[in-house]
C-alpha cells in the first residue's frame, strides 16, 4: 500500500458522472480512514460530498475564473498550496490533462481513469459489433484508487443512513398532500440530453396515467429549466397524484426528496444515478446508449434497464452518450411499450 496522505480527485462533468463517484468515494473512505480526500468539481455539485469524512471540497469556476488555459494556471496555482501527494484523474479530458501537465515538476504520482475508448467504438459501431457488457464507470474509478496503491472492493460499500424530511421538502410534501406514511413516491425523470435517450412524452403520459390509478402511489415529475417544466405541466395537467418538481426546492432540497422515493424511473440520464447513490431503486429506460456501455446505476442489475427491441434494431447502441443516432432508429424507443414500464415498476415495488 501507497503511502498517500492526500488526494486530489478530479472530476468536472457530467453530474451523472460526478455522482457516480459518491459510492467510490464512500467505500475509498471507509477502507482508508487516515487518507485526506480532497474533489475538484462543479460548484453545485457539492452537496454530493457533504457529511463524508476525510473528504473536502474544492470548486473549479471552469465558466469563470477557470475558464481556458489561463483559468486552469490559476487553478493550479491555487492547489498547489494543498501540497497534494497524488492526482487521481477520473476524468482525463484536456482541461485535466493540462492541469496535471502544471503538477508534473512535483514529487506526486499522477493516475487518470481509462474510459475504455476502444471497446466502447467496438460495441457501439454500426456493423460487427463486439456486443458484450464493459466494466462499469464505479469500476474504473476504483482501478484509478488500485493503481494509486490504494486498492478498493465496491462489494463492502455501505449506505450511510438516509438523511430525515428536510424542512423545505417537508413544506413541499404538504402542500401536494403526500404523507410519507400512507403514500409511497415514485420519481419519474422523463428527459436526457440529447432526445435519442428520452422516452416519447405521449407514451410516458399512459404510463404516469397508469400508475396514477394505483393506490396509494404518488408521483413526482423530475427534470429542469423552463422547456422541461412546460413540457410536465402539459403532460400531467388534469392526472391526480403527479406533482411536477421542476423550480420548486433548491438543488439540495431535491436530493432530500430523492431520497425519499421508493423508486426512481429515469432515462439513461444523471437522475438515474442521483437516484442510485442515495440508494433509491431505479427502472431505467434507453434508447441509443445500451447498459453494456458501462453506464448503469450504482449496484443496480440488468434486470432494471429496458431496452429497444434489438431484433429491430441491431445497430444500437449506436453511441455511448447518446449523440449518434442511426438513420431509421429515431423512434427505437417507441419499441418499449408502456404496459412493459408499468409492469418493471410494479415488479420493483415489491
Amino acid at each position: 500500500m501507497a503511502n498517500l496522505r492526500h488526494i486530489l480527485v478530479v472530476r468536472l462533468s457530467a453530474i451523472g458522472d460526478i455522482a457516480m463517484l459518491v459510492p467510490v468515494l464512500q467505500t475509498f473512505t471507509k477502507t482508508y480512514p487516515h487518507v485526506k480526500i480532497t474533489v475538484l468539481s462543479r460548484p453545485f455539485v457539492k452537496p454530493f460530498f457533504e457529511n463524508m469524512p476525510n473528504v473536502s471540497f474544492f470548486a473549479a469556476d471552469v465558466n469563470g475564473i477557470h475558464k481556458g488555459i489561463r483559468g486552469i494556471y490559476k487553478l493550479y496555482k491555487t492547489l498547489k498550496d494543498f501540497h497534494f501527494d497524488a492526482i487521481a484523474d477520473m476524468h482525463n479530458v484536456i482541461r485535466t490533462k493540462i492541469l496535471r501537465s502544471y503538477f508534473r515538476f512535483y514529487d506526486l504520482k499522477m493516475v487518470k481513469i481509462d474510459k475504455g475508448r476502444k471497446d466502447k467504438r467496438a460495441l457501439t459501431r454500426p456493423e460487427n459489433k463486439v456486443f458484450k457488457p464493459l466494466e462499469r464507470t464505479h469500476q474504473r474509478y476504483a482501478d484509478v484508487f488500485e493503481k494509486l496503491g490504494y486498492p478498493i472492493d465496491l462489494y463492502t460499500h455501505k449506505f450511510p443512513e438516509r438523511a430525515p424530511v428536510s424542512e423545505k421538502v417537508s413544506a413541499f410534501l404538504k402542500r401536494h398532500d403526500i404523507d410519507l406514511k400512507r403514500h409511497t413516491l415514485i420519481g419519474i425523470a422523463p428527459f436526457a440530453h440529447y432526445n435519442s435517450k428520452s422516452y416519447p412524452l405521449d407514451l410516458m403520459k399512459e404510463v404516469i396515467l397508469t400508475l396514477a390509478k394505483q393506490p396509494n402511489l404518488k408521483l413526482l415529475i423530475f427534470g429542469g429549466g423552463r422547456k422541461e417544466l412546460t413540457l410536465v405541466k402539459n403532460m400531467i395537467e388534469g392526472i391526480d397524484n403527479a406533482s411536477n418538481v421542476i423550480g420548486r426546492i433548491p438543488f439540495k432540497e431535491e436530493l432530500n426528496l430523492i431520497a425519499q422515493l421508493k423508486l426512481m424511473v429515469s432515462m439513461d440520464s444523471a437522475n438515474s444515478h442521483l437516484a442510485a447513490m442515495l440508494n433509491v431503486k431505479t427502472v431505467t429506460l434507453w434508447g441509443a446508449t445500451h447498459p453494456y456501455a458501462g453506464f448503469l446505476p450504482f449496484r443496480h442489475p440488468l434486470s432494471s434497464c429496458l431496452i429497444p427491441d434489438l431484433v429491430k434494431y441491431p445497430k444500437l447502441p449506436s453511441s455511448v452518450y447518446g449523440n449518434v443516432v442511426v438513420k431509421g432508429y429515431e423512434d427505437c424507443m417507441r419499441s418499449i411499450l408502456p404496459q412493459t414500464v408499468v409492469a418493471k415498476v410494479l415488479e420493483n415495488l415489491k
